[in-house]
């Protein structure tokens, strides 16, 4: 009505919807004139573009992704049926039997393995035949892995090293389809040696699983049977396994014609000691007093890599102090640091708990030297270490390979000859001797229950080790009744007794020695072996010209007392038979 022109600009739908509904009718009779241009549309590339920006983000992620994958290295995340093992090529680092301190035997064994690989026809000539699998069996920290690594340096060819545990996922198949992979590895670059490190994960033996993960790892034991069993070729390729558990390994992991031959790989003796001390020392500055036989005699039970840490903690310590090379005593303090761990010298200490702990290291070192064949006292102190308040540390005369009988009833005496001091001289006992307390009392079991070292109970074992997949403690089979296990309590109880009973009788034959070894501890905090000796010598002398006798001597007599009475009991016990077999 007012002659205006007006632009409107209207969604299309509802666009369409006026134009039906009110427009059209009006614009047809010409009553409205109608004028509109199309709004230009936006090209069809430049909508789908952030839909293909956002797919080749994706794919060049994925991309990367599979690519990492398939990496050389510690890369592998989806290779999971792929082989894990690791592969020391002979140009790499080179280990040799020369690297290999003691371990004459073993070392020869292996030897024989070296030379198959290196000259083949020599034994293929003959017949023979390489054994396919080597199992080296032995304690944590002996050397398995170091050795077989000898043996592949010393043979120059590709060495395959892996996990007994890196075989098992949670996918199923993973397993098997690593061994697999594994041994055409080792076959493309055969010769080769692959080593299989803490085998018992696994190769325990069968039919003790309740389904789930165990059923994939007896796949994965299966596979390893069968490339180790020979349905195809495996020449070339020799398959050595480390373990300290060979008790649980499958019975068919261990037949001839898979792992043939079992090398024990034990704890070194004072001689093999001395040869690794002076190798894991050649790079070492030491001083003229260090005496490598001495150290040695001082570390009985030491594995290699225990004489391993100990030299390195000496030259630690030698560097803390500001020294140049490495003294005899730091190497004895770094001894002791590796089993009782460093000392506590800040420790604030109550003087009532020094006393306590001076009389009870007294106690021990006093009942360990009166008794024989106990292992020579070597230094005693009452600094805390670790979580001991005090320490006794003892030298063993020889290694043996066997604890007899009256060795391990002294054993018990000594071991709470520390608790003895303590109720003796304070008229209280403490928490201290726990520790003791738990020793002894697992000496006395084994005694009776393991090695029949029980006269009552007689030579029978009553406890074995013998359960697959339950722990150290819940793993001991029972083999006996009830009223057996009160027995066998009953007589660990009489032997515990016995032997404290003792260990009190040598602490009140020598008290004076007792008081003046304390007293001593309590001044100086540390007493070394010839200084203990000393003072032991200066008591004996004093008894003799008391007419005491010495307590080696009461040792003997108690012992040939309780020799005549038993003979004395057998004899009337057998003439009470003979009588009533009369009647």
């Amino acid at each position: 009505e007012d002659k205006t022109d007006y632009e409107l600009y209207l969604p299309d739908e509802f666009r369409v919807s006026l134009y039906d509904n009110y427009l059209k009718e009006p614009i047809e009779s010409g009553q409205i004139k109608y004028t509109g241009k199309e709004t230009p549309k936006t090209p069809w590339i430049l909508s789908a573009m952030p839909i293909i920006l956002m797919m080749i983000s994706i794919g060049f992620i994925w991309y990367m992704f599979i690519a990492q994958s398939q990496g050389g290295g510690g890369g592998k995340v989806m290779n999971f049926d792929k082989s894990r093992a690791k592969l020391n090529k002979p140009d790499g680092e080179i280990v040799t039997f020369a690297d290999v301190a003691g371990l004459k035997e073993e070392k020869q064994e292996l030897k024989e393995v070296v030379d198959f690989l290196k000259n083949p026809k020599k034994y293929v000539n003959l017949g023979a035949r390489i054994p396919k699998g080597i199992l080296l069996v032995g304690p944590p920290g002996t050397g398995k892995t170091y050795l077989s690594r000898a043996v592949a340096g010393e043979a120059k060819v590709p060495f395959y090293s892996i996990s007994g545990s890196d075989f098992v996922e949670m996918f199923v198949g993973v397993g098997a389809s690593r061994v697999r992979d594994l041994f055409t590895e080792a076959k493309k670059n055969a010769p080769s040696i692959v080593f299989i490190d803490e085998i018992d994960a696994v190769g325990r033996r069968r039919g003790a699983g309740m389904g789930g993960g165990h059923d994939e790892r007896e796949q994965t034991l299966n596979q390893l049977l069968v490339e180790m069993d020979g349905f195809g070729k495996n020449e070339g390729v020799i398959v050595m396994a480390a373990t300290n558990r060979p008790d649980i390994l499958d019975p068919a992991i261990l037949r001839p014609g898979r792992f043939d031959r079992e090398i024990f790989v034990g704890l070194p003796d004072v001689r093999e000691r001395e040869e690794m001390l002076l190798v894991h020392t050649r790079n070492k500055k030491l001083d003229p007093d260090v005496d490598l036989k001495v150290i040695a005699k001082t570390t009985a039970g030491f594995s290699p890599a225990d004489l391993e840490n100990l030299c390195n903690e000496a030259a630690i310590l030698t560097a803390r102090n500001n020294l140049d090379s490495i003294p005899r005593w730091i190497f004895e303090e770094a001894a002791i640091k590796v089993v009782a761990g460093p000392e506590k010298k800040s420790a604030v200490v109550v003087e009532k708990e020094r006393v306590l702990t001076a009389y009870h290291e007294a106690g021990h070192a006093i009942v360990s030297r009166s008794l024989p064949d106990m292992d020579t006292v070597h230094m005693i102190t009452i600094i805390p270490r670790g979580r001991a308040g005090g320490f006794t540390a003892y030298l063993p005369k020889e290694d043996s390979m066997y604890n007899t009988k009256n060795g391990m009833k002294h054993r018990l005496i000594e071991l709470l000859g520390g608790r003895a001091a303590e109720a003796i001289v304070l008229d209280d006992i403490s928490t201290g001797a726990s520790n003791d307390i738990e020793r002894a009392t697992k000496i006395a079991r084994a005694m009776i229950t393991q090695y029949g070292m029980s006269d009552k109970l007689g030579p029978m074992a009553y406890e074995s080790d013998d359960e697959v997949f339950m722990g150290k403690d819940l793993g001991k089979t029972k083999n006996y009744s009830e009223e057996v296990a009160a027995e066998i309590d009953k007589e660990m109880q009489d032997m515990l007794n016995e032997a404290y009973i003792q260990a009190k009788n040598l602490l009140t034959n020598n008290i004076d020695l007792l008081h003046t070894l304390a007293k001593e501890l309590l001044d100086k905090e540390t007493i070394d072996a010839q200084e203990f000796e000393i003072l032991y010598q200066r008591h004996l002398e004093k008894q003799n010209k008391n007419g005491v006798e010495p307590p080696e001597e009461l040792e003997r007599v108690q012992e040939t007392e309780k020799i005549i009475e038993k003979t004395l009991k057998k004899d009337e016990d057998y003439k009470k038979d003979d009588n009533l077999k009369t009647e």
